[in-house]
């Protein structure tokens, strides 16, 4: 059984000097455990990957969109298997566990699996010593993607438009492509940015779209170094962010070749990297 993006609550709520009971609709945030099986050497070897604060639904698809992102996967094919852990005890905890076979001939780098792969939905990927740990080695974008200020102007407005669950709970971050036109292709929500980006780059890899060469990335809160690594992977051009970027952010768009957008609104917007793909 699908777990619910929502629920209800019953709340207090004061307006025009009184208080009064109201039922009120809550975005749903729930751990994600990803278990991970691979070989090493003769030898399978299973143990826990990550655990991520996420809001239920499409968990297959961010668990690929991560181990895409963070390196350990570069295509689905290199997975056997995935699907949500039937061992768990509690019933109802088994569709917050997601265990993930990989092929026996596949390889990765073992040490990126030390580290300590604890996500919140606020923070993302935290306990990384530093920033050489969190490098996943990229080729810089070559992307020809071209648009337009007006479209870039109006993807806030779509956006909001097509997020259901943040229609009703207003608490819920969301990522979505969008084509050089700015036709929405994509869109996935979720109490943590990282997640949904994750979602995203999960579905299309599934779909065998990656590279997203041809689309536009828009991402509801603001643009830090992670975002823009897990766009720098999916091989996208055009990444416009509705907050503001951090610094490293604009140094790793700019050294990838990503034109990175911040402050994204109707009647205005900054180009901090890599203006040439945005055409008056």
């Amino acid at each position: 059984m699908v777990k619910s993006a929502v629920k209800g609550h019953q709340l207090t709520k004061w307006t025009s000097n009184k208080l009064e009971e109201t039922p009120d609709v809550l975005a749903v945030e729930e751990p994600l455990e990803i278990r991970l099986s691979y070989w090493n050497g003769t030898e399978q070897i299973e143990q826990p990957l990550s655990v991520t604060m996420r809001t239920p639904g499409n968990d297959l698809e961010l668990t690929v969109g991560f181990l895409f992102t963070e390196g350990i996967i570069n295509s689905y094919d290199e997975i056997k298997s995935i699907r949500h852990c039937e061992t768990v005890e509690k019933e109802d905890e088994k569709e917050n566990v997601v265990k993930v076979v990989l092929n026996e001939n596949h390889t990765f780098d073992l040490t990126s699996l030390q580290r300590n792969f604890y996500t919140t939905s606020s923070c993302g990927v935290c306990g990384k010593s530093s920033i050489d740990a969190i490098s996943v080695q990229c080729s810089a974008i070559t992307s020809n993607l071209k648009t337009s200020p007006k479209i870039i102007s109006e993807l806030n407005e779509k956006l909001r438009n097509a997020q259901t669950v943040f229609e009703y709970t207003g608490g819920l971050h969301a990522s979505a492509l969008f084509d050089a036109k700015g036709i929405l292709k994509l869109l996935r929500e979720d109490v943590g940015r990282h997640n949904a980006l994750d979602k995203v780059i999960g579905a299309e890899l599934f779909d065998g779209n990656l590279p997203l060469f041809e689309s536009i990335l828009l991402v509801s809160g603001r643009a830090s170094f992670e975002l823009v690594q897990k766009a720098t992977r999916a091989g996208i051009g055009i990444m416009v962010a509705v907050g503001a970027p951090s610094s490293l952010a604009v140094e790793l768009a700019q050294k990838q070749g990503i034109t990175l957008i911040g402050f994204s609104k109707p009647r205005s917007f900054n180009i901090y990297t890599h203006p040439h793909r945005i055409k008056v």
